[in-house]
């Protein structure tokens, strides 16, 4: 069941006091949000593979080299192991879910031998695991002013380099994230 105040389809971006390493300095894309839970990828976290050695531990051999030069992101601290993509909306893949009119996370294998083979998005960001939060856990989170929500940006995902993608996210808020204080409070 979808919530009145679903977060899906925003950006969280960590407070500058989040002390969880899985999230500090994160931009995390919330791809669903309802009564049980939600599950976002980590768009700002490079793992230690390009997409060229996944396509090896994938036995995908024919790719173009310059795919495969591609930054692989860490999704999150949820099943590493599973990968995920992170496109343009279009196409059809075996398991895709749309975020948005322009945003689908696609988690099978079919985007990936796609892409390989030059006929898969054209934009995609591909991370392995992703961050998830039980029924509640995020509400509560926010509550506590560990993150802060702005609508998701493609131009971010696709065009921003990772490195730079806090800053600017926070920027779409009219704020300098450098500015905030790490210590939260309610008034």
């Amino acid at each position: 069941m979808e919530l009145e105040n679903s977060f899906s389809n925003q950006f969280l971006i960590a407070m500058p006091g989040m002390a969880d390493p899985n999230f500090n300095h994160s931009v995390t894309l919330i791809c669903e949000h309802n009564d049980e839970g939600a599950l976002g990828i980590v768009i700002n976290r490079a793992s230690n593979l390009t997409l060229a050695e996944l396509f090896g531990q994938l036995s995908i051999d024919k790719f173009d080299p310059e795919i495969g030069n591609k930054q692989v992101m860490s999704g999150g601290p949820v099943a590493p192991e599973c990968g995920f993509v992170l496109h343009e909306a279009g196409g059809s893949w075996e398991s895709s879910m749309a975020i948005s009119e322009s945003l689908t996370l696609t988690f099978s294998r079919d985007v990936l031998e796609a892409m390989a083979s030059g006929e898969g998005p054209k934009h995609a960001l591909i991370a392995l695991g992703y961050a998830g939060w039980e029924a509640g856990q995020l509400e509560a989170e926010m509550l506590a002013n560990a993150w802060l929500s702005v609508a998701a940006s493609d131009r971010i995902i696709f065009d921003t380099p990772y490195t730079d993608r806090w800053a600017l996210a926070t920027r779409e808020l009219g704020i300098d994230i450098n500015q905030l204080s790490s210590d939260a409070g309610h008034a």
